[in-house]
Order: structure tokens, then C-alpha cells, then sequence
């Protein structure tokens, strides 16, 4: 039997090392030391560390790369970048949105990236961003898995026209029901928000992905009422509460109660690190509180954590590469995860643990999985959080489509760029 491809004498994340992997019609057809059979194409990784693709769980792609427009974010607060986010959307058209977000989407490929949750901002009577992603998933379906959530910035309640534009958008295709419950006018109506929006995904047997308490208030607790209607609906395994910055603030008795109750709902938590430590604790002097939620008592009590981008060079981040290993690294040193077993339990959460939170099928290393993995040029994940290293050979489903090095890496995609340098994304003198 010939293969499409074999990748020989590779290093896998659980540890095993000397690994063969071969591929064949889209799939893993066997990972086993010593493959003799042969291949189209044969990758010797001499050691190196092959992964499952990484995978971002939150990302904000109708927003991407648009840094400086309409103006920057002066305060680097989280309300003046929504602020702008506002005052931008009505410029844009569609045509923009698609081409930064397609440009986005070979900077995330060329850095390994399989998979983006992305929210969509539904606050538009018009839905230019609902429409500019939905064509942006159709373009990128055959390297990238683009999961669109429908996302009303500006409080689904607190927003005139917001609800029924939501309904539009997931009448359109947009995959999950999002919200933001402590942006609403009260928190009354943030938790009024939380079951409405619960209750429309169970109606449809949609995922939830709601933006959960971004802010340093300790009061605001709209987590609990996600994990209460999680539990009353039936939602189990389908919800997540992302951000959930306030939980660094709360009271440790009252966390106490909240972390069991996620347990017992079975909501995911995504943290957003790079983020989150930048645009929270803005009121503080010292001490200064540093924004990421609990992600240690959150993991250790069994809940899947898995770590997001958020955002690259826009109204609430000007920096960022699409670099997944930036965001563990980041997460790492903020949430002190310095034993051996923290920075492996770091390289899952860009991993294995996202492609869980976004309910991924045939995701892994195993056979009978999807051929999509990673080559890096590193001997393990903690070498590969330490040094953030060349992607060696990006390959979707049993083929190569993108090579790197430490300088570029060229892609291999019909009606791409050729080539993809992180320095080539930075926006023109603001």
C-alpha cells in the first residue's frame, strides 16, 4: 500500500518519541515506530515535535487587523475600545472585512493554528460582519475550520434591534450563541440576557460561548446564572464562559461555591491571557491586579480550560501574531504554571483542550483522525512554549501546505500568498 504521506522519527507530545506517522485519504491511517511501507511524500522530522494543529477558541476575526481605525485606543481600556469598535463599524464594508480577515486566516495557517472560534459582532442592522465571515468560512473550509458565534457587543437587551438580529445571524448559519451579560444595563438584565440567549441555543441545539464577566467588578457574577441555566437546559458540555476576568477579584469563599457548580454544569473557560492582563486592572494603582481569571483552581477541579487569542492588532490589542504558543507562554507566567506538568497542561490548553471546547471531530494523533498536524522545531512542548519555534511543515489532511523557517514561511494554498512574514502585518505609521 502506498501512503499520501509519512512523517518518520517524530517526537509526540504525550512523550513518545521515534514515531511514525502515515496518512491516506484525508486521515491518520497508522502511528507506530519503523512505517516501511512507502509514501507520495516522506518528512523525516529528525526528532522534532509533531502536534495536533493548535487551535484558537476565541478571536474576534470581523475586528482583525485593523489597528488605527478609526483612531487608537488611548486609555488601552476595554470600553474605549469598544468605543471605537462602534465608531468603525459603520465605515467598513463588507469587502473590508473579508480581506483582512482572509489575510488573517494565512498569517493563523502559517503559524499552525487548525482551527478559530470566532466571534461576530451582531450589533449591525446590516450584519456586514455576519456576512463578511460566512463568505470568509466558505474561502478558508478547505485549510482552516472557522466557527463563527453570534456575538452582540454592544448587550443583547441593553441593544435595540440586537436579539433579532441575533436570530438572523443563526438564521444565516453563524454556528453558536453568544453574549455579553455585564455589559447590559443591570445585572438584572445581564442575567435576564444569560437565559434568554441559553434558551434559544437549547431550542436549537446550539452551543454557547458567552463573553462572561470581563471586568475587575467582583460583583459581577454572571458566570453563576451560565452554570444555573447550563444545569437547567440541559447544556452540559455545551456552554462556555469565556474571559471571566472577575473571578480574580471574587471573594474565595464564594469561589468556592461557584467552581463546583461549573463542574457540575460541565461549562468550559476560556481565558484570554495576552488580553485580559492588558485592558483589566486599568483602575488600579498598587497592588495591580493582573486580569486572568483562576486558571489553576479552575483546571485542578476538572474543568477544561483552553487558552484564546482574542484579538491581533485591533481597537483592543495592538500587537499579536497569530501565534498560539505566544498566548501559553503568556498564560504560563501570569498564572505562575512553572512545574513541568503546569507547561505540558500549557501546550493542551492551545491544543487539545480547545479542540474539546469547541467540539471538534477526528482531532488528534491517533489513527482514524484527521491528517492535520503540526511540525515545530522543538523537542517537546515545553521547549516549544520556551522558544516559540519555526513550523517546520503545516499539513491539512494529509498534505503540506505550508513550510517554514525562522525567517518566513511560504504557503501552498490555490489563491493565496505564497509567502506569509509576521512582519509583514504591521499596520503603516499611526
Amino acid at each position: 500500500m502506498q501512503f499520501d504521506l509519512i512523517i518518520t522519527n517524530a517526537t509526540l507530545p504525550d512523550g513518545r518519541t521515534g514515531m511514525d506517522i502515515a496518512c491516506n485519504q484525508g486521515r491518520i491511517a497508522a502511528v507506530e515506530e519503523a512505517i516501511t511501507a512507502e509514501a507520495r511524500e516522506v518528512i523525516d522530522a529528525q526528532g522534532q515535535l509533531v502536534s495536533p494543529p493548535f487551535i484558537d477558541p476565541h478571536f474576534h476575526m470581523d475586528a482583525t487587523l485593523s489597528l488605527g481605525n478609526p483612531r487608537m485606543n488611548v486609555s488601552g481600556t476595554l470600553l474605549e475600545g469598544i468605543a471605537l469598535w462602534g465608531e468603525l463599524k459603520p465605515q467598513q464594508s463588507i469587502d473590508d472585512i473579508i480581506a483582512r480577515a482572509l489575510r488573517y486566516c494565512d498569517l493563523a495557517v502559517s503559524q499552525g493554528i487548525g482551527a478559530i472560534r470566532s466571534h461576530v459582532d451582531v450589533c449591525d442592522d446590516e450584519l456586514k460582519g455576519v456576512q463578511a465571515l460566512l463568505e470568509v468560512r466558505r474561502q478558508v473550509a478547505d485549510y482552516l475550520d472557522l466557527q463563527l458565534v453570534a456575538f452582540p457587543q454592544d448587550g443583547v437587551l441593553r441593544d435595540p434591534t440586537a436579539r433579532d438580529n441575533l436570530i438572523r445571524a443563526l438564521d444565516m448559519g453563524v454556528d453558536v450563541v453568544g453574549g455579553i451579560p455585564h455589559f447590559e444595563r443591570t445585572m438584572q438584565a445581564g442575567a435576564d440576557s444569560v437565559r434568554l440567549l441559553c434558551e434559544l441555543a437549547a431550542e436549537r441545539g446550539l452551543m454557547v460561548d458567552m463573553h462572561c464577566d470581563e471586568s475587575d467588578d467582583p460583583l459581577s457574577r454572571h458566570i453563576e446564572t451560565l452554570t444555573c441555566e447550563a444545569q437547567r437546559l440541559g447544556l452540559q458540555g455545551r456552554v462556555t464562559g469565556s474571559h471571566l476576568t472577575s473571578m480574580h477579584s471574587m471573594d474565595n469563599y464564594y469561589v468556592s461555591k461557584l467552581i463546583p457548580l461549573m463542574v457540575e454544569a460541565g461549562v468550559h473557560a476560556v481565558p484570554n491571557p495576552l488580553i485580559n492582563i492588558m485592558l483589566q486592572g486599568r483602575h488600579d494603582s498598587y497592588p495591580k491586579r493582573r486580569g486572568q481569571t483562576r486558571v489553576r483552581e479552575l483546571r485542578d477541579a476538572g474543568i477544561t480550560v483552553g487558552f484564546g487569542s482574542d484579538c491581533v492588532m485591533d481597537p483592543w490589542y495592538s500587537l499579536g501574531t497569530a501565534d498560539m504558543l505566544d498566548v501559553a507562554h503568556m498564560a504560563l507566567h501570569v498564572g505562575q504554571l512553572s512545574s513541568r506538568q503546569d507547561m505540558r497542561w500549557c501546550f493542551d490548553a492551545v491544543t487539545v483542550n480547545s479542540a474539546t471546547i469547541m467540539g471538534l471531530e477526528g482531532y488528534g494523533l491517533e489513527k482514524g483522525c484527521r491528517a492535520d498536524m503540526v511540525l515545530l522545531q522543538a523537542r517537546d512542548p515545553i521547549e516549544a512554549i520556551r522558544l516559540r519555534p519555526a513550523r517546520l511543515a503545516v499539513i491539512r489532511g494529509g498534505q503540506v501546505i505550508a513550510r517554514g523557517s525562522r525567517e518566513t514561511t511560504m504557503l501552498d494554498i490555490p489563491g493565496r500568498p505564497d509567502r506569509v512574514d509576521p512582519a509583514d502585518y504591521a499596520p503603516q505609521e499611526i
